[in-house]
């Protein structure tokens, strides 16, 4: 059995060029959409402050030497679950909910965006 292999066998050089230059820039015009800066919603208990991961599950927050919880919950930036072994070492602004026990539970590494917004705490 022959097959031909031409992309589109039925359209001029031309028009596959066209074809080509227009889909390109569909998807061009359609990647920044997906690369929009959203701003994650916190619980009205969020605070803030400067973390750093000295030695896990301690941790600083502004200074003031704090505890991770157990199945503390740490999202970088782009809101995936980061290990906090990872961050050690680290200054990071983030937003911060703690448990009921008083241990720091959730925590959330702030973007640029989410760090020039004021938590409705502190305004």
């Amino acid at each position: 059995m022959n097959r031909c292999n031409a992309p589109l066998p039925h359209l001029s050089t031309r028009r596959r060029h066209l074809l080509t230059l227009g889909t390109a820039t569909l998807l061009g015009l359609s990647a920044p959409v997906g690369a929009q800066v959203n701003v994650r919603p916190f619980p009205p208990t969020a605070e803030r402050a400067t973390m750093v991961v000295t030695y896990p599950p301690i941790i600083q927050l502004n200074g003031r030497p704090e505890r991770l919880s157990p199945g503390a919950r740490i999202r970088g930036q782009n809101n995936l679950l980061q290990l906090s072994g990872s961050l050690v070492g680290q200054t990071l602004l983030v937003n911060f909910v703690r448990s009921p026990s008083g241990e720091v539970h959730e925590v959330w590494i702030l973007t640029e965006a989410e760090a020039a917004l004021k938590l409705p705490t502190q305004l």
